[in-house]
């Protein structure tokens, strides 16, 4: 399976998406913040990235900006998973590089097809 990081400040929603991810088999690192998320990715290779929007420090979007800065991360997806439904927003994460856009809360069943559709 996947080897996924995903970045979120809050715990508890980290959690709940490592616990989906991990029941289906992959393997997952979990990061608090923008910054810790891009030191492991300039050491670590993923095969995705899901990222929150609003964090506090380095926010979703310059992260996403940051990886694709990176060799290694210029074609890896990364999903922006928020509570955010600003249309703006979803334009400016894709501008800013990201493959997809999910709406917190989310359905665990809808997440995993989402990861499968975009590591195909």
């Amino acid at each position: 399976m996947a080897k996924i990081m995903t970045v979120d400040d809050s715990v508890s929603l980290r959690r709940l998406v490592a616990s989906a991810l991990k029941s289906a088999g992959h393997d997952v690192l979990e990061a608090d913040s923008g910054q810790s998320a891009l030191s492991v990715a300039q050491t670590t290779s993923f095969d995705l990235i899901i990222s929150d929007l609003n964090m506090p420090g380095m926010d979703g979007l310059t992260l996403v900006g940051q990886l694709r800065k990176l060799p290694a991360y210029r074609s890896t997806p990364i999903l922006i998973l928020t509570t955010e439904m600003d249309p703006t927003k979803k334009q400016a994460a894709k501008a800013a590089g990201a493959t997809g856009w999910l709406v917190k809360p989310f359905d665990p069943t809808q997440l995993l097809a989402t990861i499968r559709k975009v590591l195909d």
